[in-house]
């Protein structure tokens, strides 16, 4: 929550996602209780029982009022991992498929998440500028060389975030076969972040399954299960530890959640609705986001928002 620093003022939230209560008597921030997840764990998890009790520190939780759960930190790394959505996009943009025996990801700025109501600045009008709803898991720290079953023993917490991206420029950046710079402005994280047991039957073999929800200027744009992911957090970890240590507070995400039953679904980002476009009439005809567009997402399991919402409205520069 806001308390006039960079980093915020770490609190629980309750599964009824109204309530909340410090957690500053364990770990001032959330970093800081990842750095020392093993010793600080069962303190926060007494804390939580507290919580859902009813204990006398309850304060109402209001989630248009937090920062990301981690405003900042060292590492945000995200993949590929729905083919669907690689060969929608390639459809979208022009571009021909990538084949890859291995997860494509990129390493993007992690020194800024955006808050999620926070508004979200369109910095250049032709720079096509879209969002992209995915699922993010938070590590403690995680050691080189470590495979895929012993990665998800590392995932602290997960999420959802929306990573924007201006698509005519990301497709200029990878035509110079190098990295995304202007490409990707600083990406948005939900509210809350949850340990994976709170997910139940949509936690399953290193993958996050629950649908997620998003709207467009309050019309619904998709409802998309997260089912289809065809690489696991696990793998995805695995990958980005082969050759490096992985700090305490690393997020990685999915990339795009994609479903091959697009038809019902909808799509998480407008480049994927913009491929389906072109293969259902030949042309793509959703516009890209313009200032005062509005873009919310949520996850609900079991009628729970679990993650809180994200809802934000894009500003011209």
């Amino acid at each position: 929550m806001r308390n006039g620093t960079r980093d915020g003022a770490l609190h629980l939230v309750a599964r009824d996602g109204i309530r909340a209560a410090s957690a500053q008597a364990v770990a001032p921030t959330l970093l800081a209780a990842l750095e020392e997840w093993p010793r600080v764990r069962a303190d926060l998890e007494a804390l939580a029982a507290e919580l859902e009790a009813g204990g006398p520190s309850t304060i109402p939780f209001d989630d248009s009022l937090a920062l990301a759960p981690l405003p900042r930190t060292w590492q945000w790394l995200d993949a590929s991992a729905f083919l669907n959505h690689g060969a929608l996009l390639s459809r979208s943009l022009g571009m021909d498929p990538i084949v890859s025996p291995v997860p494509l990801m990129y390493q993007g700025m992690s020194h800024e998440f955006l808050a999620p109501h926070e508004p979200v600045t369109l910095w250049n009008p032709r720079g096509d500028l879209d969002f992209e709803g995915e699922f993010a898991v938070v590590l403690r720290e995680t050691p080189a060389g470590i495979d895929a079953d012993a990665a998800l023993e590392h995932i602290a917490l997960v999420t959802f975030v929306n990573d924007w991206s201006q698509r005519a420029i990301v497709v200029e950046e990878m035509g110079r076969k190098f990295g995304f710079i202007e490409g990707k402005p600083a990406t948005t994280m939900a509210p809350v972040a949850a340990t994976p047991d709170e997910l139940g039957e949509c936690w399953q073999d290193g993958r996050i399954t629950a649908t997620l929800t998003v709207a467009l200027n309050g019309e619904r744009f998709g409802e998309v299960p997260a089912g289809e992911m065809d690489y696991s957090f696990g793998e995805l970890i695995a990958y980005a530890a082969r050759t490096r240590n992985l700090a305490a507070g690393t997020v990685i995400g999915s990339g795009t959640v994609s479903s091959t039953k697009y038809a019902e679904t909808g799509s998480a980002c407008i480049a994927e609705r913009r491929g389906i476009e072109i293969i259902q009439t030949g042309s793509a005809s959703t516009p890209y986001l313009r200032d005062g567009d509005r873009v919310s997402m949520r996850v609900e399991i079991n009628g729970d928002t679990v993650f809180g919402r994200v809802d934000q409205t894009v500003v011209r520069r």
